[in-house]
């Protein structure tokens, strides 16, 4: 079993800064390419409030134009932006939440999820593509096990994220 991405695929490095190959990226009406969209950014903590709101109290105060929830993200996204969460508030193992507001990939996905920013049939595609991605190395264990492994490193976590975010992305979403 391989749970080493970082020898199977490029850098973390370099898998930033690769450009999607123009096989996958988007034409414009006259055939030229166009610009790949900028991968987008972590959410803010939820406030207290936020927190405490349950979904149908939010959405309620959206039909009443109260509240602004964020447009939810299709998979490709949604591994993009939980990459963006690691990257800002730091990753861990074993714990959803650390006591220093550090996440697992699991939590990131759980913030993304609280914030509005994935549905959950949306998350579960992505889980779908984290799982296809180390099944092709190899791994059995659940993507939330994998990432609690005494010696899983965060290039790894990367790699995989970005793995499935292009995986999600060459299958239309």
């Amino acid at each position: 079993m391989n749970t080493d991405f970082a020898s199977d695929f490029t850098s973390p490095q370099q898998a930033t800064r690769t450009a999607t190959p123009p096989a996958h990226r988007p034409l414009a009406p006259d055939g030229s390419l166009t610009a790949v969209p900028a991968p987008p950014a972590a959410p803010d903590w939820p406030t207290w409030g936020q927190r405490m709101l349950p979904a149908l109290l939010r959405n309620l105060l959206v039909d009443l134009g109260m509240w602004h929830n964020p447009q939810p993200l299709p998979p490709s996204g949604h591994l993009a932006q939980t990459i963006a969460v690691l990257d800002r508030y730091g990753w861990c193992r074993s714990l959803d939440y650390s006591p220093t507001g550090r996440m697992c990939i699991r939590g990131a996905q759980n913030l993304l999820e609280k914030t509005g920013h994935v549905t959950p049939a949306a998350r579960a595609r992505a889980v779908d593509h984290m799982q296809t991605v180390l099944a092709r190395h190899g791994v059995t264990m659940p993507f939330h096990a994998w990432n609690d492994l005494p010696h899983q490193q965060f290039s790894n976590i990367r790699t995989l994220l970005t793995r499935a975010a292009y995986t999600a992305r060459a299958n239309g979403e």
